[in-house]
């Protein structure tokens, strides 16, 4: 006798397994072997866009980089989806990506390549983001041309009631830019039309645009990831946006790792990978060299660690270390003081009570050479120029974070050092302006919003 469908019982656990069933096919499906396929693919698409416009391409980090090999990138930009979120639409003055002009100007415009995650057309960065930088830069760079100032949203992602929000806030902007005193003269040569921002996705129609525009410098915005409107089980292990997020998938791996060894690593089984990517992220670290310290101002520099060799009794050395230490040890010599403030945001957090002990130990050291510190060059009769060096686990976030707080006590006008130390009541105004130059000159630095909070915390407090 058959037993009729309402007389069925499921047991609970029968639910769970179901549940876990689901779940564990979602995570096979954003596996890593997925996740380097879908990059793969999408910086095909990336190489199309490049060839059809003929511009140079620009990683927006930290995404971008996945989606361009190494010889082919032009360069990397800084732009934020979060500063284009509804509401906030804000001009970075700490990322002001100028480092771009010059290529745009050289290049007759270039293409910004980013992803966004599943269901969204393109990121808040590309469709906003770039839009606002653009027209802020036009507001400034060409004043006395209204036409120029014109402000452009794409519209299958942005309203026209944003579009109007964002730009009445455009004015404010404009005047932020202009309070840091950059030199605009300079500037201005490096582009000589206004900057326009193009979108370019998977669903567009790749026409090849090979030409010079009379108006304006295209900057395209291209959005390396195809759109996917459902779950990634419908599509075949493809995965909209899967170089982001990579501190939960890629144990380590890092565009260059994977640009250099992308056949070993998309032909390897699943169950391999995860040995495999250490193995190759291990070796690389093993032969990377920390380079040459970064000069950030006139004797300012900043490196990641280890160290470089930079013995020198004209050379002062902070090392920012991720293990937290005794301060009563950190001085070792009048010439190396190695910090440890602990990691990530705990370092960050530590390092507005370690930068009393930082700037001691630096006007302790400007006191006791007698040269100073200049951007000219000194010749044979004059001591070797004093230099500080400041070294964290990145060169990026920590120890910018101490060259912005040592360039503010003790730098002149010039940006030269001195022992003497600047009177207090810094402003988050003055500080903005120094940061500005830093970021000028050092684009990849990358401080964090906890590291500035210390840095305004201490030279404020």
């Amino acid at each position: 006798m058959a037993t009729a469908t309402s007389e069925l019982v499921f047991s609970p656990q029968a639910n769970h397994n179901f549940s876990r069933i689901l779940s564990d096919l979602k995570r096979a499906n954003l596996s890593i072997t997925n996740r380097l396929r879908s990059i793969r693919e999408d910086a095909d698409f990336v190489s199309e866009v490049a060839a059809a416009f003929s511009r140079p391409l620009i990683a927006n980090e930290r995404c971008g980089s996945w989606y361009i090999p190494p010889e082919t990138k032009a360069g990397s930009a800084y732009f934020k989806s979060t500063d284009g979120h509804t509401g906030q639409w804000r001009f970075s003055t700490r990322r002001l990506n100028l480092q771009l002009l010059s290529i745009i100007g050289n290049n007759d415009g270039c293409i910004i390549v980013d992803s966004t995650r599943r269901g969204k057309r393109m990121p808040d960065a590309l469709s906003k983001t770039v839009p606002i930088w653009c027209c802020v830069l036009n507001h400034v760079l060409f004043p006395d041309t209204p036409v120029f100032h014109e402000f452009y949203t794409p519209p299958n992602a942005v309203s026209e009631s944003e579009h109007a929000q964002i730009e009445s806030r455009i004015p404010e902007h404009v005047g932020s830019l202009r309070a840091l005193g950059l030199d605009l003269d300079i500037l201005r040569q490096q582009v000589k039309k206004p900057l326009r921002p193009m979108w370019v996705t998977q669903e567009s129609q790749l026409v090849p645009m090979d030409e010079v525009f009379d108006d304006f410098h295209p900057v395209i915005c291209c959005t390396s990831s195809r759109r996917v409107l459902g779950g990634e089980m419908s599509e075949g292990g493809y995965i909209q946006g899967a170089g982001d997020d990579t501190e939960n998938w890629a144990l380590g791996l890092t565009p260059p790792v994977f640009w250099r060894h992308a056949d070993i690593l998309l032909s390897t089984p699943e169950p391999d990978l995860p040995d495999l990517v250490r193995s190759l992220v291990s070796d690389d670290i093993a032969d990377m060299s920390s380079g040459s310290p970064r000069q950030i101002a006139p004797c300012l520099f900043v490196s990641c660690l280890p160290l470089p060799n930079t013995s020198s009794p004209s050379t002062c050395v902070i090392a920012i270390y991720s293990k937290t230490t005794d301060p009563s040890t950190w001085v070792k010599s009048p010439l190396l003081m190695e910090v440890g403030v602990g990691k990530h945001k705990l370092a960050s957090r530590n390092l507005r009570m370690a930068l009393p002990s930082i700037s001691d130990f630096v006007q302790r050291f400007l006191a006791q050479t007698s040269d100073s510190c200049s951007s000219e060059d000194s010749d044979s009769k004059t001591p070797e120029q004093r230099r500080i060096l400041i070294a964290c686990e990145t060169g990026k976030d920590l120890s910018v974070g101490v060259a912005l707080t040592l360039s503010c006590q003790y730098s002149d006008r010039e940006g030269s050092l001195t022992p003497q130390l600047s009177p207090s009541g810094h402003t988050k105004s003055d500080i903005r302006v120094k940061l500005s130059r830093i970021m000028t000159n050092f684009p990849e630095a990358n401080p964090s919003r906890t590291t500035l909070q210390s840095v305004n915390s201490f030279l404020m407090g």
